[in-house]
């Protein structure tokens, strides 16, 4: 059966939807990419010179043609242009993080229902390499029953980056809106919502006026709630620590490095070039086990990441009716452990949720 192009609009052309928005949509025959907002420019005619620049994002959402739009503006104007579109009656999809308070996440929430469009948020990283293998060691039991979760995102900019909005926090930013919001979300991925949190929020930089250090302890998730789980990112990580560490009772799982896809995407490098999210052997992750005195520690090939799947999801749900995998409604609770952690971190306490 013959299925329509979804029309689609970018709010912005900055990293955000030069990277990880235009190369997904424009590879996909489903999309067709119809629209960019430049204030001024049009560095968007470069690579998609058929696209139609607008100047504001007013006149974006005034296109009677969209079908959607993608809200990849400064963290703060998330709220303001997700609601904005809705009320002119597209589907949207929201960059992370999807709003700056749990208020806002749920008046979106409800609004989108009452227009019975879509809401959904870009949580890309889901599909990252190394966490669909992390998924499937947990699926197939390989470390027993898992007693213990590492996840941190190292990072390493010792000098603050002048005039840009996220390392003023005038617009929104620091690292646990930023990176937090993705390694929340995949730990509630796979253990649920903690009951409770307990964390450390910081600026270590010198001169740094957003936080640029946090580790945080989700307390008995819903799905696993004897695991201790602890997440950590950090901008001052000159010597990276390991991506993933599991620990259970039959073994371990250690994986250093990123996903390669958003370094290849920097390059140029498009999602439908051949072995796209494919990780070299040598960085692949060491699985050591131990059962029944039985030890085998070996490299434990890296699933390919694939953020197009994001993309194909959305397609598949409006014309098929699949699940929506990153529906706006579940990642209220990656806003609401952010929130939780800001207090903890504050009060020096354990926030329940």
């Amino acid at each position: 059966m013959f299925m329509d192009k979804i029309k689609i609009g970018l709010a912005a052309y900055g990293m955000s939807g030069q990277i990880f928005h235009a190369p997904f949509i424009s590879t996909n025959s489903h999309f067709e990419l119809v629209a960019i907002t430049e204030r001024s420019k049009n560095l968007s005619w470069e690579k998609y010179p058929d696209v139609h620049v607008t100047r504001s994002f007013d006149e974006l959402i005034d296109m009677n043609e969209l079908d959607m739009v993608v809200v990849n503006t400064p963290d703060i104007t998330h709220y303001d242009y997700a609601h904005r579109a809705l009320e002119a009656g597209k589907h949207v999809i929201v960059e992370k993080p999807f709003t700056m308070t749990v208020a806002e996440g749920e008046k979106l929430v409800a609004l989108a229902a009452e227009k019975g469009l879509i809401l959904s948020v870009f949580q890309n990283r889901r599909w990252d390499g190394d966490f669909l293998t992390v998924k499937e060691i947990l699926a197939k039991g390989l470390l027993g029953r898992l007693v213990e979760f590492e996840s941190t995102f190292p990072r390493y900019r010792n000098a603050i980056r002048p005039n840009t909005w996220k390392e003023t926090g005038e617009s929104g930013g620091g690292l646990t809106y930023n990176l937090g919001s993705h390694i929340i979300d995949q730990a509630v991925q796979l253990f649920g919502m903690p009951d409770a949190v307990f964390a450390d929020v910081a600026t270590l930089r010198n001169g740094g006026m957003v936080d640029d250090y946090f580790i945080i302890h989700l307390l008995k998730p819903s799905k696993a709630p004897n695991i201790r789980i602890t997440l950590k990112a950090s901008y001052l990580m000159c010597e990276e620590e390991p991506r993933f560490v599991l620990h259970g009772t039959e073994g371990s799982y250690v994986k250093y490095g990123l996903d390669r896809q958003e370094a290849d995407l920097t390059k140029g490098l498009l999602p439908d070039h051949s072995h796209w999210g494919e990780e070299d052997e040598d960085d692949w992750g060491v699985l050591h086990t131990n059962k029944e005195e039985h030890i085998i520690r070996e490299k434990y090939p890296t699933l390919p990441g694939n953020y197009a799947v994001f993309y194909e999801n959305i397609y598949q749900h409006i014309y098929q009716g699949e699940i929506l995998q990153s529906d706006a409604r579940e990642v209220v609770g990656v806003i609401r452990v952010i929130e939780a952690a800001k207090e903890s971190s504050q009060t020096q306490s354990v926030v329940s949720l």
